[in-house]
């Protein structure tokens, strides 16, 4: 009777729900902001920290309620620097990149000038962008595309790169033009490593656009944080640094969920959802 159970195969392990899974993940961050926005009031009410200071969280989410039309209307028009400066850094970015990789000369001309663009401060260059292109949206989209693009090139040579040699000449031998090998084989296998670069650029690009606006700016949450800076409204800073993470958070999870759903064949997918099985 032993040696039958110990011959019968284990029983597989149930795997959770996909939701049931996501919303697990989703409850250790959650509980790690709580437990931080607690600690912060208790701190804050134990040592009688002076609001101008430290504001408690509570004062914070009062001053984001109150000043909520203000921050909406400043914050949509910063979520438009920062798309912009994003698709810029994409639209600039990929194709740099399929020049480096299908080109020596391209490599050994653009290559150097990329690193020697990152070494420049931004924030030495951005006046000098509001020189020339003046107070309004095209100085911010420019100086976040610059912050953003970066990580858009070098993540996109590295996976169009990783293609092996086998797979371009069996796709050559069978008549694909150049057109064909970048659609068809190239793109595919460089995406995995194309949408880390995104992820990089996405919060890049939310730095450029408030440096843009630090510099000099009508609207946006920069101007939103400077004039609370200037006039010591330490709650308004706090609740315009809310909305500003708020927004790069969602402008990241929504990259995370599109590659999700373009590359749902990639190793990483697949060993998620073994974990997610196996737990």
């Amino acid at each position: 009777m032993a040696e039958r159970a110990l011959s019968e195969p284990l029983p597989a392990p149930r795997p959770r729900p996909r939701l049931v899974a996501r919303l697990g993940d989703a409850a250790y961050p959650l509980l790690a902001l709580v437990g931080a926005l607690v600690a912060w009031q208790l701190a804050v009410l134990l040592f009688e920290v002076p609001s101008y200071l430290l504001p408690a969280p509570t004062r914070v989410f009062q001053k984001l309620v109150s000043a909520w039309s203000l921050l909406a209307s400043n914050s949509l028009y910063t979520l438009q620097e920062i798309l912009l400066g994003f698709l810029l850094s994409v639209v600039v970015g990929v194709p740099l990149a399929l020049a480096i990789v299908s080109s020596r000369i391209c490599e050994r001309a653009l290559y150097p000038l990329l690193v020697g663009s990152q070494v420049v401060p931004k924030v030495a260059i951005a006046p000098l962008f509001v020189v020339w292109f003046g107070f309004g949206m095209p100085s911010k989209v420019l100086i976040a595309f610059l912050i953003a693009f970066f990580p858009v090139v070098i993540d996109a040579v590295v996976g169009l790169r990783s293609v092996e040699p086998e797979k371009l000449y069996v796709a050559r031998s069978m008549g694909a033009n150049a057109w064909q090998l970048f659609w068809k084989v190239r793109l595919p296998k460089a995406l995995p490593s194309l949408f880390g670069g995104l992820k990089v650029s996405i919060t890049l690009a939310v730095v450029g656009a408030i440096v843009g606006e630090f510099i000099a700016a009508e609207r946006g949450i920069g101007r939103v944080l400077l004039i609370a800076n200037g006039n010591m409204d330490t709650e308004l800073l706090f609740a315009g640094i809310l909305v500003l993470t708020a927004i790069g958070v969602a402008l990241f999870l929504a990259l995370d969920l599109l590659e999700r759903w373009l590359l749902p064949w990639h190793v990483s997918r697949r060993l998620e959802s073994l974990s997610e099985a196996t737990l």
